[in-house]
């Protein structure tokens, strides 16, 4: 079996975030979104920063790689992932 090319194009995602969860996690749909359950506290950008550490690392990507479009200061966000190297299970 040969594995996957490489994806190429960026994705864009919606999500919920929840944080201060026990764990970061993808918690499975809401509503039109992903839910992300995230250990950082919603405090001086902790929770993006999580949030940004846990797409790129999902998706094979570089942290740098990973934005916020909009959303910074809400729970529900639109994140872009450019370069991405594979696809999570989940998506």
């Amino acid at each position: 079996m040969s594995a996957s090319p490489p994806l190429r194009a960026a994705i864009t995602l919606t999500v919920h975030v929840q944080p201060g969860a026990a764990r970061t996690e993808h918690a499975g749909p809401h509503g039109d979104a992903h839910k992300i359950r995230l250990a950082a506290p919603p405090v001086d950008g902790r929770a993006n920063a999580a949030l940004t550490a846990f797409l790129a690392e999902a998706f094979g990507a570089r942290q740098r790689d990973v934005a916020i479009v909009t959303g910074a200061s809400a729970r529900r966000k639109i994140v872009r992932i450019s370069a991405p190297t594979r696809r999570p299970s989940w998506l």
